[in-house]
């Protein structure tokens, strides 16, 4: 049974349809990258996936579940985390706090526990500022804990963003374009960086990409979008070769 199936869902705007009959499939331990010129209805296919938009018609099954509609905490809670093109952090806060912030999303403590500080909900606040301090040592961040958000270097902001999203417990990550203006070495540590937490944290990861180095390096599959619609899929290889990938995303080919 696949982890996350995307079954004929398309999303209309009125009388746009910015992602049309569009499926997926992600196995465990996959790395699925989807490709595709600026306004091909990437991102909103990532909107639909963690329910940030409803399809208008189709499906989002998480292991064998409908989630489709389902509210988003809920969606985060059953195991998707996801990250955005424009680095969206607690700004003034520390390195520390944010992580501690997406360790919340699994809390037992009801409000009234966490109001008056009860034991209940001091064994778990202590509980989560291990976690976020086991976290932050396992992806480079630890020495930084205390540092407010804004102070890090972009790549930094890039990694926490990453970290936090990962405190959530995903079994699937959701990257939009996690190199978005990033230098070339940014990129490249960027990239053994999701290697490595695919690993560490069992991950599988969903990536919207424009670095076609970065792609073709992570990726197990990957679909290519033009207009809401899927051009083309396979390995990266087979999407290399492909001649209307070539045509509608890498450049208009040579024999033409």
């Amino acid at each position: 049974m696949a982890l996350l199936k995307v079954e004929n869902a398309t999303m209309q705007f009125g009388g746009l349809t910015a992602v049309n009959d569009f499926n997926l499939e992600i196995n465990d331990g996959e790395i699925v990258s989807l490709i595709g010129p600026n306004g091909a209805g990437k991102t909103t296919a990532f909107n639909m996936i963690t329910n940030v938009y409803t399809p208008t018609k189709g499906k989002i099954i998480l292991e064998g579940n409908d989630i489709t509609g389902l509210r988003q905490d809920l969606i985060t809670q059953k195991g998707i985390a996801r990250t955005f093109q424009n680095i969206r952090l607690f700004k003034d806060l520390s390195v520390l706090d944010n992580v501690l912030i997406a360790n919340h999303v699994h809390i037992k403590s009801n409000f009234m526990e966490a109001i008056f500080n009860l034991p209940k909900y001091k064994k778990e606040e202590k509980e989560m500022v291990e976690k976020s301090l086991d976290l932050l040592k396992e992806v480079g961040l630890e020495s930084l804990k205390y540092e407010k958000a804004t102070s890090l270097p972009y790549g930094k902001q890039r990694k926490l963003e990453i970290a936090r999203a990962l405190a959530t417990n995903p079994k699937l990550l959701l990257l939009d374009e996690p190199a978005a203006g990033m230098n070339p070495t940014e990129t490249d540590e960027l990239t053994d960086f999701v290697k490595e937490i695919k690993e560490k944290f069992k991950l599988s990861i969903f990536m919207i990409e424009h670095h076609m180095q970065m792609v073709m390096s992570l990726s197990d599959k990957i679909q290519v979008f033009e207009y809401g619609i899927t051009i083309a899929e396979g390995t990266p290889s087979e999407i290399q070769n492909d001649k209307k990938v070539i045509d509608a995303y890498l450049g208009v080919s040579e024999d033409d």
